[in-house]
């Protein structure tokens, strides 16, 4: 039987988007009194006084001595530090931080940077040279988390952070286990959103089961594919934070990315949907992003591809499904290679 330790640190959560809010009550359960911080001064009163994120986690109360502050001086001498804003705004976010005085930095943000194409641990390592960035990721609906249903996760470090980092979250409902490999476990959580659009693309073009099998499957071919060629492990790819993460978000009626593509199958514009949400679709910035990666180091992404071209070339949902259905045949072991 474990014993679920509580570790007696300064711990912080820089976002307060659904997964942030959710981890800053995973912590608070866990007895470690963590900060959740806000970009908004605004909006840190608004959470404060209501005690619910009607934004990004609506219906889940926060406790009323759950600390939340926009104040960046409160949190810069935490022990642990836990980044999960969208990955657009991470650098700018980060630098404000780069005086603080954090021991161990997580990622738990799920996205490749557009020009740079730097993943998020790369970005917080550039604005803290010194510390060791470890990444957290995989199937983690943010409302299912905060409502302590079972969810099993994986945190990647080059050191010996996974393993506190494990102890500091780990609990009889949410399982954490760690890996080596935090390229892979950072590249399947940020690919698997373009290809939960493609799913959520299908579901409403009114396809079946056949059809979202075919797109996980051929999806984790091209995820697997880039990330080897990056220097991920393929093993990495069928566990929690590859398959686990890819089959939650393309199936879950919780995923905003699977949401967002619905919208597009059912003839909705990009602009039409983004006007009409507060929350980031991270798969929307990550597919430009992929795209540009496949086409450096010459990687075949045909979904990504067409994903990309429905997005920002103004594609039709229905001529990419038959451009894609009709490219040339192949063996199916091409995929791994």
């Amino acid at each position: 039987m474990l014993n679920f330790v509580v570790i007696m640190s300064k711990v912080c959560v820089i976002g307060d988007g659904g997964w942030g809010t959710a981890l800053a009550l995973l912590l608070y359960s866990k007895g470690t009194n963590p900060v959740l911080w806000s970009v908004s001064s605004d909006y840190a009163e608004y959470l404060n006084k209501t005690r619910e994120n009607v934004k990004f986690l609506k219906g889940v109360s926060l406790p009323r001595d759950l600390r939340i502050t926009s104040d960046d001086s409160i949190i810069k001498d935490s022990d642990y530090a836990f980044f999960v804003v969208p990955c657009e705004y991470l650098s700018s976010i980060a630098k404000r931080f780069c005086d603080g005085k954090f021991k161990h930095i997580i990622s738990a943000v799920k996205g490749i940077e557009n020009g740079s194409l730097k993943r998020p641990s790369e970005i917080l390592s550039d604005c803290f040279p010194s510390n060791n960035i470890s990444v957290l990721s995989g199937p983690s609906i943010s409302y299912e988390v905060a409502k302590c249903i079972p969810t099993t996760v994986v945190v990647a470090s080059n050191n010996n952070d996974g393993t506190k980092i494990q102890n500091l979250l780990i609990s009889e409902n949410f399982r954490v286990y760690t890996s080596k490999d935090l390229v892979g476990v950072e590249l399947g959580g940020a690919l698997k959103n373009i290809i939960a659009i493609a799913a959520g693309i299908s579901d409403g073009l009114g396809f079946g089961t056949n059809s979202k099998a075919a797109i996980l499957t051929r999806g984790l071919a091209e995820i697997t594919r880039l990330g080897v060629k990056l220097g991920a492990d393929r093993e990495t790819f069928s566990g929690l934070s590859g398959i686990g993460d890819l089959a939650t978000t393309c199936i879950s009626g919780q995923s905003r990315n699977r949401w967002f593509g619905e919208q597009i199958g059912k003839g909705r514009t990009v602009q039409e949907i983004m006007s009409g949400t507060e929350v980031v679709v991270e798969g929307v910035a990550t597919c430009k992003s992929a795209r540009d990666l496949a086409a450096k180091h010459n990687i075949e992404m045909p979904i990504t591809e067409k994903v990309y071209e429905v997005i920002y070339q103004g594609k039709s949902p229905a001529l990419a499904v038959k451009e894609l259905m009709t490219r040339s045949a192949k063996e199916e072991k091409e995929y791994i290679n």
